[in-house]
């Protein structure tokens, strides 16, 4: 395991994207703890699947087109070549911990799938190709998760099966709604990383156009056409998602605090505007959404 561990940190310190996940010749499947102060930070994509138990820690994801959260106990799901990172929580207490699994459709063979014994798996290759957040049976799951470090090869391989099955007949919420088709190159996935990166770093305070186009090393114009290509929306939607994702962390975690303290906080000059904000991300007002998670 340290040997995988001193080969994935050395590939990470040279590439972004693509991304490979590291495995032995003739391994198939592969099981791998992230046990770090902080996830690896860096927007990357890989062809193999990935299903990751967060046994502990929180912070933002960011999948596809979307940015959301991750918290201890979550169950996603991340479909073939999706650009995605885990960007833990910098300011939280609690150790990143995440547990996954990586296989491509093809890694048991080309037609493994296509046998008439895992056709009542097709559901769950259909529904993660935007990525999910599993929505029930957490317990069950986390369960057969519990049981990978101390098992063998083979008891891995089924145990895979257990889970795949179990998440198809679970709730899901669907994480993005865009995944740009082309494969990132290294020089991209740098760009895209750096932007992302920035964003999260520093949305609490104003950016401008000319700001993040000088991230990504490029005109404004040129950034504009580049991200939105890639993304399916503005720089300025997905700097207000983060913004309003952060906000509703905060009016989860912080009851003594006025809404418009947080809107403040979260990088929103003025109330009217963040109330706005607001119900275009989450489809109701602070207060709502306040009132629906007590």
């Amino acid at each position: 395991m340290l040997i995988i561990w001193v080969i994935f940190n050395y590939y990470c310190s040279v590439k972004v994207l693509p991304f490979k996940i590291p495995k032995p010749e003739n391994e198939a499947l592969v099981y791998q703890e992230d046990k770090e102060v902080l996830f690896y930070n860096r927007l990357h994509q890989h062809k193999e699947i990935q299903i990751s138990l967060i046994k502990s820690g929180e912070g933002t994801l960011v999948v596809g087109d979307s940015i959301s959260d991750f918290k201890t106990n979550d169950i996603i799901v991340i479909g073939s070549n999706i650009p995605h990172v885990f960007n833990s929580d910098t300011k939280s207490e609690i150790p990143s911990f995440m547990m996954s699994l990586f296989f491509t459709k093809d890694s048991f063979g080309h037609d493994f799938f296509e046998l008439n014994e895992f056709q009542i798996l097709k559901n769950f290759f259909n529904q993660i190709s935007y990525g999910i957040k599993i929505q029930s049976n957490h317990e069950k799951l986390k369960e057969l998760f519990l049981q990978l470090n101390p098992s063998n090869k083979l008891n891995r391989f089924i145990l895979l099966f257990e889970i795949i099955q179990l998440i198809s007949k679970s709730k899901n919420e669907q994480i993005s709604s865009f995944v740009y088709q082309k494969n990132y190159k290294d020089v991209e996935g740098k760009r895209m990383s750096a932007v992302f990166e920035y964003t999260i770093q520093n949305f609490e305070q104003v950016i401008s156009l000319e700001q993040i186009a000088s991230v990504a090393n490029m005109t404004t114009n040129a950034f504009c056409k580049y991200f939105k290509q890639r993304t399916n929306k503005t720089y300025f939607q997905l700097l207000n998602e983060v913004r309003i994702e952060h906000a509703c962390k905060m009016l989860l975690k912080k009851s003594d605090i006025s809404i418009s303290e947080v809107a403040l906080h979260s990088g929103f000059q003025n109330i009217s505007n963040f109330n706005r904000k607001f119900r275009v991300v989450k489809k109701m007002t602070p207060s709502s959404f306040m009132k629906r998670h007590q």
